[in-house]
C-alpha cells in the first residue's frame, strides 16, 4: 500500500490510538475510545483495569447496528467542528461512581454498565435523533438534545416508563437549547451547550438564537437535485448569535436566567459548575468582549441567576482564551491562566498567586484535583518540547512531572519526552500520552501510587495504530533560524547523499495561530518525509503568529496576517540556504499548505514571486471578510474599524500580480472556509488574465477523508509542483 493511501485509510495514523480518557475516582479503571485496529473507523468504548493491565470492550458499534451515514445534522456539524473523521462511538460520558456510560449511535441513545465485564449496552427509548447525551452525576438520568430541545430521560423505567421529557424547548425557528453555537465550537474550543449540576438536580444550558445571523448556502453543483445546505454564518463585522445561559431545574419550573451585561461581554467561552465542600453548587462561566480585550470569570447563584464578578483580565491587543480553566482547588480557590504583569507571559494562577515558573510557556491546565494542579508547558527556548508540570499547593512542591525508573522523565533539562500531550491526576493516579522522535506513534501510560516509590505501578494502554510505511530513520533536522530564531525543520530524502544535485525546496507551513508544525515528535514529519522521498528538501517554519514561544510572538500578527508570516517564511528559507548552500536549490522553491497554510501558500507566490516559484493552496482563506467573527476580529478587528487591515491581508487585489503556477484545492461542502474564497479568487485571476488551476472537490468539507481522494490529492500536488518548478 502506498503511503498516501495508508495515510488516508488510517486517518493520518489516528485510528487505533486510544483517546478520550476518563478515570474512575479510585484510579482503578480508565475508560477510553479506540478502534480494533489501525484502519477501523467503528470506534469502540473500552475500559482498562490498571491493576490487571487489561482492557475490555464494553460497547462495539457493529453489534449495535450503527450507521454513520444516518447522523443528525447537528451531530454532523459537531463532528466537523471537532475535525472528527472517525465513526462509531465518538463521544461518551460516565457517572461519578464510574458505573454507567452513555453514548449516541446513529441518533439512538445507549447506556452500558461499566462495573461488569459482560453487560450489553441497552438502548433507551429517547426522542430522537439524539445529540450529545450526558449522564447525570448520580447515574440515574441522561440529558440530551433532540430537535433543538434539551431533554431528560430516566435510565431505569418506572410506572410511567422512562419519563422522557423536555426541560427546555425552542421558542423560535432559529433557537436551540443545549448546543454550542458555530463560533464557540469552531474558535473557542467549547463544543458543549449544557452541563449537569454536581448534585444532579439541575442543568445549566445555553440558549442560542441565530435569527440575527446572516444565512449562507453551501452548494455542491455535482448533486443538482440536492437542496443547498443552509447555515447561519457570522462573518467578520456581522451579527453574532445571541447566547444566553439558564439554570433548568429537573423537577420542573421555568428557567432561571443567568444575567450579565451581554452587550459588553457577548461571548461565552466556558461554562459549568463548582462545588466547595458541602456547600450548594454554584454556576461558573467566562464571558468575553467582542474585541476580545476583556475576559471575565463570573459566579452565578443558580436559584436567583444573580452573578458576581470573580476576576477580569484585559489586554490592549487580545486575550487568548485559556484552556482547562476556570477550575477550582478543593478549598475553592480559582485556578486560572493569565499574563504575569512583570514578564508579560502566561502563568498558572491559584487565587491571586502565580504558581508556574516564569521560564515555562504554559499551554493548558489539564486537571485540578484537590490541591494539585497538572498543566502542560514548554521550557523557555524549546517550543518543540511539550511536557507535563505540576503544583502541589498543600506541600509547596512543584516542577516537571518526573517518574524515574519508568522511562517517563519529563524533567525540564531533558528532551527525550518531547511531544508529551495530556495527563490527568486522580487519587495519586497519572495518565500520560507520550510522543517522541525516538519511536513511532503514541504511548499511553498509567501510573498508580505516583508519589510512593516502593508501591508505584505502571500499566500501558496499547495503541493499535499502524506504523507508517516510510524509510527509517526519518531525516529531520531542527534549529532556530535567523535573527528571530524561528523554529525550523528540514526533512531530507532517505536516499540523498552529499555531492548529489541540489534539491528543489518545498516549504510546508501552517504558519498561523493555534498550530505548530515544528515539534519533537515523529508524527509531525510523516507527510513531509513522504514529500521528501519524491525529490524535495521539505522546509517547515513556525513564524510569528504561531504558539509555543511567547505572547509577543503570537501577537505580532495583530492587524496584519500577511506581512509577518510571509517575512518569516522567507527568513527561514534564507537561513536554511545559508546553512546548506550545496543542498538547497533556491531557484526552485515550491510551497503548499492547507487552510491558513493554503492562504500562506497563495500569499507567497503572489507577493514574493522572486522567492517562491509554484504553490498549492488547499482550502485557502482569500478574503478575511468572508471568515468568522471570533477568529478574524481577534487579529484584524472588524472591517468597519480597520478596513486597511482587511485590505492588506486579502489576496483579491493581488490577482494581477500572479506570474507563478498556482493550484487551489477546495471542498465544495466546506462550511468553515467556504468555497466562495477560491471561487472569488479564481474570478479575480480570470479577470486579470492570469493562468491558474482550480481543483474543486465534490462532497468534501474542510478536509478530504475519502482514501482514494486523499491519496490522489497528494499525488496531484507532487505532479503539479514538479512541473511548475521544472518550467521555472
Amino acid at each position: 500500500m502506498s503511503f498516501p493511501r495508508q495515510l488516508a485509510r488510517t486517518h493520518r495514523f489516528s485510528l487505533g490510538v486510544p483517546h478520550a480518557f476518563q478515570i474512575s475516582e479510585d484510579g482503578r479503571c480508565v475508560a477510553f475510545l479506540r478502534g480494533r485496529d489501525g484502519v477501523d473507523t467503528a470506534t469502540c468504548l473500552w475500559v482498562h483495569e490498571t491493576e490487571g493491565d487489561v482492557a475490555r470492550v464494553v460497547a462495539d458499534p457493529r453489534e449495535l447496528g450503527a450507521d454513520d451515514e444516518n447522523l443528525p445534522p447537528e451531530e454532523r456539524a459537531r463532528r466537523e467542528r471537532l475535525r472528527e473523521s472517525g465513526g462509531g462511538i465518538v463521544a461518551y460520558s460516565v457517572d461519578t461512581a464510574f458505573t454507567r456510560a452513555v453514548f449516541a449511535l446513529s441518533g439512538r441513545l445507549f447506556c452500558v454498565d461499566l462495573s461488569t465485564g459482560g453487560s450489553t449496552p441497552a438502548e433507551l427509548p429517547a426522542t430522537g435523533p439524539v445529540v450529545d447525551p450526558r449522564v447525570s452525576p448520580g447515574g440515574d438520568r441522561v440529558a440530551y438534545v433532540a430537535g433543538g430541545a434539551l431533554r431528560v430521560i430516566d435510565i431505569e423505567a418506572g410506572e410511567d416508563g422512562h419519563g422522557d421529557r423536555a426541560v427546555a424547548e425552542p421558542d423560535g425557528p432559529d433557537v436551540t437549547w443545549g448546543l454550542a453555537d458555530f463560533v464557540a465550537a469552531e474558535e473557542m474550543g467549547r463544543y458543549r451547550g449544557f452541563w449537569w449540576s454536581p448534585d444532579g438536580t439541575s442543568l445549566l444550558a445555553a440558549r442560542v438564537d441565530e435569527s440575527g445571523v446572516a444565512r449562507w448556502h453551501v452548494d455542491d453543483p455535482a448533486v443538482p437535485e440536492q437542496e443547498p445546505t443552509s447555515l447561519r454564518y457570522p462573518a467578520a463585522g456581522s451579527d453574532n448569535p445571541d447566547v444566553r445561559l439558564a439554570v433548568l431545574p429537573i423537577a420542573g419550573g421555568g428557567p432561571v436566567w443567568v444575567e450579565w451585561d451581554r452587550r459588553a461581554l457577548p461571548y461565552v467561552p466556558r461554562a459549568g459548575w463548582k462545588r466547595v465542600g458541602e456547600n450548594a453548587p454554584t454556576v461558573v462561566f467566562t464571558a468575553q468582549s467582542r474585541d476580545q480585550r476583556t475576559l471575565t470569570v463570573f459566579d452565578a447563584d443558580p436559584v436567583t441567576g444573580r452573578v458576581s464578578e470573580v476576576r477580569t483580565d484585559t489586554d490592549d491587543v487580545w486575550i487568548e482564551i485559556p484552556s482547562g480553566v476556570p477550575a477550582h482547588t478543593g478549598s475553592g480557590a480559582l485556578v486560572w491562566v493569565a499574563r504575569d504583569p512583570g514578564t508579560g507571559e502566561r502563568r498558572v494562577y491559584a487565587g491571586d498567586e502565580p504558581v508556574s515558573p516564569t521560564d515555562v510557556y504554559v499551554r493548558s491546565v489539564l486537571d485540578v484535583d484537590a490541591d494539585r494542579i497538572l498543566y502542560s508547558g514548554s521550557p523557555a527556548g524549546r517550543p518543540g518540547d511539550v511536557s507535563l508540570w505540576y503544583v502541589d499547593l498543600a506541600t509547596g512542591n512543584s516542577g516537571a512531572v518526573d517518574i524515574p525508573g519508568h522511562g517517563c522523565s519529563a524533567s525540564s533539562d531533558a528532551d527525550v519526552h518531547s511531544g508529551l500531550r495530556s495527563g490527568w491526576m486522580r487519587d495519586d493516579t497519572l495518565l500520560l500520552q507520550h510522543r517522541s522522535m525516538d519511536f513511532p506513534g503514541v504511548r499511553t501510560l498509567v501510573f498508580r501510587d505516583v508519589s510512593v516509590e516502593s508501591k508505584r505501578q505502571r500499566s500501558e494502554i496499547e495503541s493499535y495504530a499502524q506504523n507508517p510505511d516510510l524509510p527509517e530513520p526519518l531525516r529531520v533536522e531542527t534549529w532556530r533560524a535567523g535573527e528571530r530564531e524561528i523554529p525550523t525543520a528540514l526533512v531530507l530524502p532517505s536516499w540523498y547523499r552529499k555531492g548529489l544535485r541540489r534539491l528543489p525546496v518545498l516549504m510546508a507551513p501552517y504558519g498561523g495561530p493555534h498550530a505548530q508544525r515544528v515539534l519533537n515528535a515523529r508524527g509531525a514529519y510523516l507527510t513531509a518525509q513522504w514529500y521528501a522521498e519524491q525529490g524535495f528538501a521539505v522546509l517547515i517554519a513556525d513564524g510569528r503568529g504561531t504558539p509555543g514561544i511567547s505572547v509577543e510572538w503570537e501577537q505580532a500578527v495583530h492587524l496584519d496576517l500577511a506581512g509577518p508570516v510571509l517575512e518569516d517564511q522567507v527568513a527561514a528559507l534564507e537561513d536554511a540556504a545559508g546553512r546548506h548552500p550545496d543542498l538547497l536549490d533556491t531557484e526552485r522553491v515550491g510551497i503548499h499548505g492547507w487552510s491558513f497554510g493554503g492562504y500562506l501558500a497563495a500569499l507567497a507566490v503572489l507577493r514574493r514571486p522572486d522567492v517562491f516559484h509554484a504553490a498549492v493552496a488547499g482550502a485557502p482563506v482569500i478574503d478575511w471578510k468572508l471568515y468568522d467573527t471570533h477568529y478574524t476580529e481577534r487579529y484584524l478587528s472588524t472591517p468597519q474599524e480597520h478596513p486597511e487591515a482587511y485590505e492588506g491581508s486579502s489576496l483579491l487585489a493581488d490577482a494581477a500580480k500572479l506570474e507563478r503556477p498556482l493550484m487551489m484545492i477546495h471542498g465544495l461542502s466546506d462550511d468553515n472556509v467556504v468555497f466562495a474564497h477560491t471561487q472569488r479568487m479564481s474570478s479575480a485571476l480570470l479577470a486579470a488574465g492570469r493562468r491558474h488551476t482550480v481543483l474543486p472537490l465534490s462532497g468534501v468539507t474542510h478536509m478530504a477523508s475519502d482514501p482514494v481522494v486523499a491519496e490522489n490529492l497528494m499525488l496531484l500536488q507532487v505532479e503539479f509542483l514538479k512541473d511548475g518548478l521544472s518550467r521555472h
